[in-house]
């Protein structure tokens, strides 16, 4: 989620209904150093809390400098990414990479709950790989270790974001009559009736979604109505939703500068299901990904809509 939870798709997020949100995952060796864009990562605001800041690192003493550093800026939880995938991470022992070395995953957290007085929360993965999957043990060891709750990702590190996520042993994990702190399921949750078949069948104290908020985060207003049994919202339309895309480019530019602006919102207009089924939409969506401005990238999600101007959704 790196480059796309800043505080402005936060706040959307939480707006449409996110019980709580997590920052950009933070390098406690960057923030012990206090690399200034690393140390810009840990600005959050009251209106979005329950809110979680999140840090990784391989060292436990960079990592307890770094929950340090964390909590004062206030944050409502700690969290432990031991599940980032991606190589530059894991590949150097951070991340998912601490699946490879349990005592050391389990020192780190268990000296940063000891160091801090807020409630520290671990994300990881299933395990390494198909021949390991420890996350049944885990689980128990980590809340051993003193931590509030566990954020589980079905997949192995191996598996990367292929395949399926494999559910089955979240839902063993939360039957495990040992453990008693909430377990978040996380894995393949794009849409309402996914996240319901979470709670049902596995029995989840909540579900994480991440990368289906990618240019939606309207999609927890989505859940929120079906987990309550109402009806989908019909003002919820190509045109409200192409103006809360434009509106979360007003946020990022307003809240950091009109260049690095663009940048985080041009991510989500790449992934934004809204322009799927829009014919001969490729060029229009290079020219998206090449503005440079404000007023350039307005203009087009402008004449998006003109063209379209029957206030349906794309999809449909």
């Amino acid at each position: 989620m790196e480059d796309v939870t800043d505080i402005g798709f936060r706040m959307l997020c939480k707006r449409f209904g996110a019980s709580m949100v997590y920052t950009e995952f933070v390098s406690a060796e960057a923030l012990v150093r206090s690399i200034k864009s690393t140390v810009n990562k840990l600005t959050i605001s009251d209106e979005e809390r329950p809110v979680g800041i999140q840090i990784y690192g391989r060292d436990v003493e960079a990592m307890v400098e770094a929950a340090k550093i964390v909590e004062e800026a206030h944050p409502d939880v700690i969290d432990l990414n031991f599940g980032c995938p991606v190589k530059k991470v894991a590949g150097k022992g951070a991340g998912a990479g601490m699946l490879r070395n349990i005592p050391l995953l389990l020192d780190i957290t268990r000296e940063v709950v000891k160091a801090v007085n807020t409630p520290v929360t671990v994300k990881t993965r299933l395990g390494w790989d198909m021949n390991n999957l420890i996350i049944t043990d885990l689980a128990e060891q980590l809340q051993d270790c003193g931590i509030q709750a566990l954020t589980i990702h079905g997949r192995t590190r191996s598996q990367m974001y292929t395949g399926q996520a494999d559910w089955t042993l979240i839902g063993e994990v939360k039957r495990n009559p040992r453990i008693h702190i909430p377990i978040i399921g996380n894995g393949d949750i794009t849409s309402p009736e996914e996240a319901k078949q979470a709670f049902d069948r596995y029995g989840v104290d909540a579900v994480m979604v991440g990368r289906a908020t990618f240019g939606r985060p309207w999609i927890f207003k989505e859940m929120r109505n079906y987990l309550d049994g109402r009806e989908p919202d019909p003002t919820m339309d190509f045109k409200w939703k192409l103006d809360v895309l434009r509106e979360q480019l007003r946020i990022n530019v307003e809240r950091i500068d009109e260049y690095r602006g663009i940048l985080h919102t041009r991510r989500h207009l790449a992934a934004s299901p809204i322009f799927k089924g829009i014919p001969n939409f490729r060029q229009t969506r290079i020219a998206m990904l090449r503005a440079t401005t404000m007023d350039e990238l307005t203009h087009i999600l402008d004449e998006i809509e003109s063209t379209l101007g029957d206030g349906k959704t794309a999809e449909e």
